[in-house]
């Protein structure tokens, strides 16, 4: 198994990124992130409490609806400083709280969630399963959770390149050649179903992902 991403590395990659993130990544991002919104906004009641996990700086903030009630986490404390920011530029008061706090360790209690959204998250944590199954903790019976992320190339020259870049890429805060079949595995495990798998700008290289729980059944179904 190829090394794995720590936290001092993680931090440290995304104190740097903070100031110039939304200038490097925000046109470059957009599509993945208006999508994805737009998912878990449809998988939500009117009212309800969606979590995005690593809001970053905050620049998917302003395009939830004011519909919903949004909770924002991230592990870089530089980055949730710009985000609070953008809170108070643009008065989002959907905005229910933002917090540093670690993905694998979510201080929310179980099912509290109606959706949770996680943008380029899942390939840059140290323990994605883990994480997943946090997600899977505080996410309500019926929920959904929409992941964003890059997924490695099966074959060919650009899987020998993501190999190849990958000791420079954790360096970054990042896993380039991070497989479908490690989240199609923990899905089938969990007893998630994957709704919809589809390519994300640029070139296809992301990949919007529904992972869908299961309602818990009524009484009379449970009954009959």
């Amino acid at each position: 198994m190829a090394e794995e991403i720590d936290k001092r590395t993680m931090a440290k990659a995304y104190a740097r990124w903070a100031p110039v993130y939304d200038f490097v990544f925000g046109a470059v991002f957009e599509r993945g992130r208006a999508e994805s919104i737009a998912a878990a906004e449809r998988a939500c009641p009117k009212g309800g409490r969606i979590l995005d996990v690593g809001v970053g700086t905050g620049i998917s903030l302003p395009d939830y609806s004011r519909d919903f009630r949004i909770v924002g986490v991230d592990y870089s404390e530089p980055m949730l400083r710009k985000a609070r920011a953008r809170v108070i530029e643009h008065k989002l008061d959907n905005v229910e709280a933002l917090a540093v706090m670690d993905a694998k360790h979510l201080g929310f209690p179980d099912a509290y969630f109606d959706a949770i959204v996680a943008q380029y998250v899942i390939t840059a944590v140290p323990e994605p399963e883990a994480t997943l199954d946090e997600f899977a903790r505080v996410l309500k019976p019926g929920g959904e959770m929409v992941l964003v992320n890059h997924i490695g190339a099966e074959s060919g020259l650009r899987r020998a390149f993501e190999r190849g870049f990958s000791p420079i890429a954790r360096r970054l805060g990042w896993r380039p050649e991070f497989p479908w079949a490690r989240l199609q595995h923990w899905a089938d495990s969990a007893g998630y179903r994957t709704i919809e798998r589809r390519p994300m700008p640029p070139m296809g290289h992301f990949s919007l992902i529904r992972f869908g729980r299961a309602a818990q059944p009524s009484p009379v179904a449970a009954r009959a």
